[in-house]
């Protein structure tokens, strides 16, 4: 069996959700991808959507405690949730999921533009898509906790 931890990052402005059909799954996915050897997993959440999207962005999750102690163990942002995902037999990802805004854009600004196949969704928006019933709870979860009217 082949475990590979992996991200997925939930981008969210006003009510839109960044999304992109993925290539081999010919489904709407968030931007993510896999943790690289030697790399935080709250690194990977920022390097994929970067990379992915062209946005740079702030992980809203909370550390699991308020401050650092000089000397002690760094704080990272926890994920919003962690699942297993069966890829094929024999292979897993274990998906730490992040919500997240992008960095110097407000609500009340047009929503930026994102590199070539990635697309602003917003909640109504959601069910024209193919999406899986789990991406399009995260999707409305996401919007839901972190949505700024216009």
């Amino acid at each position: 069996m082949t475990r590979d931890f992996t991200v997925a990052v939930f981008v969210v402005l006003a009510d839109h959700v960044v999304l992109h059909r993925h290539r081999k799954l010919g489904l709407w996915l968030p931007p993510g991808g896999h943790i690289e050897p030697n790399e935080l997993p709250d690194e990977a959440a920022r390097r994929e959507v970067l990379e992915e999207t062209g946005l740079a962005i702030e992980l809203t999750g909370a550390p699991g405690q308020p401050r650092d102690h000089p000397g002690q163990p760094r704080q990272l942002v926890r994920p919003e949730g962690i699942q297993l995902e069966e890829i094929g037999p024999d292979h897993q990802h274990i998906d730490l999921i992040y919500l997240a805004r992008p960095l110097a854009v407000s609500a009340n600004e047009p929503l930026p533009a994102l590199a070539e196949g990635m697309r602003w969704v917003s909640r109504d928006g959601l069910d024209a898509l193919e999406l899986s019933e789990e991406v399009a709870d995260w999707c409305r979860h996401a919007i839901d906790s972190l949505a700024v009217d216009r």
